[in-house]
């Protein structure tokens, strides 16, 4: 008599193959019975001699899934007479979709393959790749119910798709150039251009110096060849902003000092942005002046076969929307808002349901959460409530927590622009569409005027959901750590508790019962976010003396605009006063005349890092104070050794890199020294780490070395950004903790 069972499986068991993968090992060891899909969860009756084998088999899962649990209970239904996969059916909502990933190597070759009917079809995929979350409507994963839907398969189509042999049995991407998607050339006023091959064409036209929209799996790009650069760079009107780059591997080793982790992350199936060191920081300076550039290689189908056809080594790929704002999926947008941007438009008919950018990582960390890597799925005991997470102001994305998971939205955006704050309440009505939470708990940022508080509160009054506001920092710190720990947030600005502007703190205890024990020393911004814009502002609010006056002067202020800044300072008229480890980092960009006018978000700290690249720092002393009961880094001390310096250097380049290496180090060694102290004196063996800043690799490494030093561990969450991209998942984690 055989063994039997119902089998449970619950994770992200969806769009990952996971049906065909059961019914290849039921084929493979006799087991007769069902796979269906029932909402987040596959549901197995199997019957057979080798039941307990057939078991552990499934237990393993495939290459995407995510198992999270697997029960089996007693099975009293009818033994059928073979193994089948039957229709979906409604049931939890415990796992998610996976993200979309790189098309992989047997695709491609597929599409190369001189006798494959995949022969030259972009849209080409397998249970194993492609698009995911960017076409699912609803839950369970099928065709009908994803943007394939408007593609019935042909019949060469549905063989394969109901071959239990081939890769793309139960494949719901599965189309060819007969039934599929297709893809056309159109003039930038989105009239469609009569050429025998769309895509070999874009690649003629891009080589000629043509500047082109490309339509990915999330959202539109914008591409050109690296001669168009410094155009590209005008059109956008970001004339000093670094561009990603496209390009074969070799390429990529040729301009970068790529390493061989950075290399695998690379070529995985998340394919991200890898921003690597550049060989020299000559090395292609039109596209980006730093000493990194970001980098990918191509990721689907259409990328490879414009390649194939490109004979530039490399092509930019920028997102086509305005920085903050949400990626463009529809086509008539792109027509309406790239026009005077780009000569022509290649894009495929296929939806984006759910627009997703590239993600982007540097040194292991990641930067930007998206395309490949969320929506982001973690397990935490967070208690039985729903909480949602609304993120921040800049750079947000949305968490939802459920049953013991958070989810973490790809990113959103700015959300002061009203587009991209529409975006946010979309991504929470699209993930809580597949998730189906009942919120319960609504955690939100601490400053009273921001739109993602407000929609918190509206939410809140609509639903009934507590809300619970955490402070931004203490986000940063829930994120990094949930153990007893010393926090150290460095990021650019945020509203503290007292309701000043934070930026650079130090905390200590345990979520939800942090403390505040040490910041930089408060400094003023004349005229607000003026002085995030000209960094001279921000220089001046810190040391107002005739030293920077003269330098001011010598570089074209004006005595009536030096009087105005003077009198803004000193009766501290518009101005606030700021911790923030950011805005100290642009002053000493400033002061050495590395960036005097803001034109990206981060500008004056990367280019400030880039200056100081491969040069060893100076020793310079700190100076610390005391206040109501925190440790305070006097930052104003090391930016007059730095004005000294900078004076005595008479302009000399090689000592402005050595001050710009030495300001920054001796920066970290001080916040370094605030919290190992704080942690010796409160018995503390763990210091997270978290902020905007943390991605300047001298002031993260100075950090991580002087806490070492000391005979401490450092935190660091590498599953989410070290930036604004973990607020709503710490927001999560806080209101979950304090509601225990």
């Amino acid at each position: 008599m055989g063994r039997q069972g119902r089998i449970i499986i619950r994770g992200i068991v969806q769009g990952v193959g996971f049906r065909p993968f059961v019914y290849a090992k039921a084929q493979e060891l006799g087991i007769v019975g069902t796979v269906q899909n029932a909402g987040s969860e596959v549901r197995i009756n199997a019957y057979g001699d080798q039941f307990e084998k057939f078991l552990e088999l499934v237990r393993a899962g495939t290459p995407l899934s995510v198992i999270d649990s697997i029960e089996t209970l007693p099975l009293t239904d009818p033994r059928p007479d073979s193994f089948s996969i039957i229709p979906s059916a409604q049931g939890s909502f415990s796992g998610l979709i996976p993200p979309d990933i790189a098309t992989c190597d047997k695709c491609i070759a597929d599409i190369f393959e001189k006798n494959s009917r995949y022969k030259d079809y972009f849209a080409t995929s397998c249970v194993n790749c492609g698009p995911r979350y960017s076409i699912i409507r609803s839950l369970p994963y099928d065709r009908e119910r994803t943007a394939m839907a408007e593609f019935p398969p042909c019949c060469e189509c549905s063989t394969e798709y109901t071959d239990p042999l081939s890769r793309r049995h139960h494949a719901q991407t599965i189309a060819c150039n007969s039934c599929g998607p297709q893809i056309a050339l159109l003039s930038s006023d989105g009239e469609i251009l009569s050429v025998p091959d769309p895509i070999r064409e874009a690649a003629m036209l891009l080589d000629q110096g043509a500047i082109i929209a490309i339509r990915g799996i999330g959202g539109f790009h914008i591409a050109c060849i690296g001669d168009t650069a410094s155009e590209l760079k005008r059109r956008l009107g970001r004339p000093e902003q670094p561009l990603a780059i496209m390009a074969p591997l070799k390429v990529i080793r040729d301009l970068t000092n790529l390493s061989q982790e950075e290399e695998i992350a690379l070529k995985s199936p998340v394919a991200p942005i890898m921003v690597l060191d550049k060989k020299d920081m000559k090395v292609i300076p039109h596209v980006s002046n730093l000493h990194t550039i970001g980098c990918m290689l191509p990721y689907t189908g259409l990328h490879h076969l414009l390649f194939a056809a490109l004979k530039a080594p490399f092509l930019i790929m920028t997102s086509a929307n305005v920085p903050g704002y949400p990626m463009i999926t529809d086509l008539d947008q792109a027509v309406t808002r790239l026009k005077g941007t780009v000569s022509y438009i290649l894009t495929h008919n296929r939806e984006i349901v759910n627009r997703c950018d590239d993600s982007v990582i540097r040194k292991s960390h990641i930067i930007r959460l998206s395309r490949g890597l969320a929506p982001r799925r973690i397990a935490h005991d967070l208690g039985c409530e729903s909480i949602l997470g609304v993120g921040p102001e800049l750079n947000a994305n949305i968490t939802i927590y459920r049953d013991g998971f958070t989810v973490t939205s790809p990113h959103v955006g700015n959300v002061r622009n009203p587009p991209t704050f529409s975006y946010l309440e979309e991504t929470i009505e699209r993930l809580s569409n597949l998730l189906h939470p009942d919120i319960r708990v609504i955690a939100h940022d601490l400053h009273p005027q921001f739109l993602s508080t407000r929609l918190a509160k509206e939410m809140a009054e609509e639903t009934g959901a507590t809300l619970v506001p955490v402070q931004h920092h203490m986000a940063h710190i829930a994120a990094a750590c949930h153990e007893p720990c010393v926090g150290i947030a460095i990021d650019g600005v945020g509203y503290g508790s007292d309701g000043t502007i934070w930026g650079g703190e130090i905390f200590s205890g345990e979520i939800p019962d942090l403390k505040r024990v040490g910041h930089l020393q408060p400094v003023l911004m004349p005229g607000g976010d003026l002085a995030t814009k000209f960094p001279e502002r921000m220089l001046y609010g810190i040391l107002p003396d005739e030293n920077i006056e003269q330098i001011l002067a010598l570089r074209g202020w004006s005595q009536s605009d030096l009087r105005i800044l003077n009198q803004q300072v000193s009766r501290r008229f518009n101005s606030v006063e700021t911790t923030s480890t950011g805005r100290i980092l642009d002053a000493a960009a400033a002061l050495l005349g590395i960036c005097r006018q803001k034109t990206y978000d981060g500008e004056p700290a990367m280019k400030l890092e880039s200056v100081a690249w491969g040069v060893k720092p100076e020793l310079w002393s700190l100076s610390f104070s005391n206040n109501e009961g925190c440790r305070i880094l006097n930052t104003p001390s090391l930016l007059k050794i730095a004005r000294d310096e900078y004076i005595r250097s008479g302009g000399d380049a090689r000592v402005i890199r050595k001050i710009a290496s030495s300001f920054q180090y001796n920066l970290a060694r001080g916040i370094a020294q605030l919290a190992t102290d704080a942690a010796d004196g409160g018995g503390y063996t763990k210091v997270a780490l978290s902020g905007g800043v943390s991605y300047n690799e001298a002031i993260r490494k100075t950090i991580a070395e002087e806490v070492y030093a000391r005979g401490m561990e450092l935190v660091i969450n590498t599953d989410y950004p070290l930036g604004d991209g973990c607020i709503s998942y710490g927001q999560c984690v806080w209101a979950g903790m304090s509601r225990k």
